[in-house]
């Protein structure tokens, strides 16, 4: 098989790629690297050691959303990830931008915080997750009126981002009833088969969740 992906199932931005390859049915091996042996084979590629990596017959790409693109453009599938318009193209990368940068990253400040043991940072940055996150929801909110999908009435590159973003980060600060359309926005990508099967991947390793995972979704 030409596609190998080093990944590990509970990692967010693992799971903006697996939808990718999901959603458009791509055949590709899946190494996790929670085996030492699928780690080591990673860290000869990226000595970084950040995952997900993919390797294409011998050609290593890394990061999360250059993945995405390289599929779409090496891969192809029903769903292009990109609009073909310039201007159209540019607001799903800005989205994607914006749900990694402002979402997922407000989210992991208190998750890397607990994992490090230490309580009163874990404490603060909780609170500082949640003023980010609320305003993060609150420019989504607006921003999702008359829309299904991020970008409007298909999927795109900011759907794989939004997907674990707002899944994680709602375990970490919940949606709040004041954004309806946000936690509408998070049903419909749980109902999103591709990544309803990446987020089924990753249930066994829920106990690993270090701030304590929710008992729903």
């Amino acid at each position: 098989m030409s596609l190998t992906l080093y990944a590990h199932p509970f990692s967010s931005y693992c799971q903006k790629v697996l939808v990718a390859l999901y959603e458009n049915e791509v055949p590709f091996e899946y190494r996790k690297v929670d085996d030492p042996q699928a780690m080591a084979e990673l860290k000869a590629r990226w000595p970084f050691a950040r995952f997900p990596v993919l390797v294409d017959d011998g050609r290593t790409i890394v990061e999360s959303t250059i993945i995405i693109e390289y599929l779409m453009l090496r891969h192809g599938g029903r769903v292009r990830w990109l609009p073909d318009d310039p201007l159209e193209a540019l607001e799903a990368r800005f989205l994607d931008r914006y749900f990694d940068n402002d979402v997922m990253t407000a989210m992991q400040r208190p998750v890397l915080a607990a994992i490090a043991g230490d309580a009163a940072a874990t404490d603060a940055a909780l609170a500082q997750a949640g003023r980010a996150l609320d305003l993060a929801y609150g420019w989504l909110e607006q921003r999702l009126e008359g829309r299904t999908w991020a970008t409007g009435a298909t999927p795109s590159l900011a759907d794989c981002a939004a997907s674990p973003s707002l899944f994680y980060a709602d375990w970490v600060h919940p949606i709040a009833p004041a954004f309806p359309r946000v936690r509408a926005y998070r049903s419909r990508l749980l109902a999103w088969p591709a990544f309803a099967r990446a987020v089924d991947e990753a249930r066994p390793y829920r106990p690993l969740f270090p701030l304590g995972a929710p008992d729903r979704d």
